[in-house]
């Protein structure tokens, strides 16, 4: 099915940018709306990144006029450092849980349903992948998802909707290996091979978790980072 819409591309910065505003937004609500400062040290963090940047306070000012241009982000004045807020649910006409899908994917580009759901649960529940697929249903009819490989079938990844037509050419060229649909009976596998496959894809399942336990914690530090800049910042230091 072809998507309704198409929509501008963003280069990673405007990726990045975008979805460290939404991602703040929802699992650090006390300092958001964010300064420049905030958007810079959110943007080059260690954990839920990929690929790791290492951006310049320049470099995102340079990229928020085009956002605003785009009227994907509001600058708020009024205060002693601006700061900026993302109009997300107003442009994309999306839910909370549609959005925090939409983020990890700005966030860590392409990965698996099940990646996905494990990742987009730490900013809003997702019960199961089931749950995560009606959420992704209406995301790509409306091209702002893209399925890598047939949509449904373990480990195909996908992707958001704002890349370059030769980003897309080469994230599909070059996508993980997907399981076959089906299987001749002479080369399925053996019940030994099935169990070890069910067994790995319930250890993958495990590590997901605890990565994402892990990274709940990593962001609690950043937050209390945060707050200490946001201190700093307020009494001039």
């Amino acid at each position: 099915m072809s998507p309704e819409t198409t929509w501008p591309v963003l280069s990673i910065i405007e990726r990045r940018i975008l979805g460290v505003l939404v991602e703040k937004a929802k699992t650090t609500p006390d300092v958001y709306p964010l300064s420049i400062n905030s958007i810079v040290t959110g943007g080059n963090q260690k954990s839920n990144r990929d690929p790791l940047l290492s951006l310049t306070d320049l470099e995102v000012e340079d990229a928020l006029p085009a956002l605003q241009q785009k009227g994907l982000v509001t600058r708020i004045t009024g205060g002693r450092v601006d700061r900026w807020r993302h109009n997300l649910y107003d442009v994309w006409k999306v839910s909370k849980v549609e959005l925090a899908v939409i983020t990890e994917l700005l966030l860590r580009g392409a990965q698996t349903e099940g990646e996905l759901r494990g990742r987009a649960s730490r900013m809003e529940p997702i019960d199961d992948l089931d749950t995560l697929r009606g959420v992704l249903k209406p995301l790509a009819e409306h091209g702002l998802i893209v399925y890598l490989g047939p949509e449904g079938r373990r480990g195909t990844q996908l992707t958001h909707g704002f890349h370059t037509p030769k980003e897309l050419e080469y994230l599909k060229a070059n996508v993980r290996p997907e399981e076959p649909e089906s299987m001749g009976a002479v080369h399925r596998p053996a019940p030994q091979s099935v169990h070890l496959e069910t067994s790995l894809a319930e250890a993958r399942e495990e590590i997901v978790a605890l990565r994402t336990e892990v990274n709940g914690l990593r962001e609690t530090l950043q937050t209390l980072q945060e707050q200490v800049a946001k201190l700093k910042e307020a009494l001039g230091a």
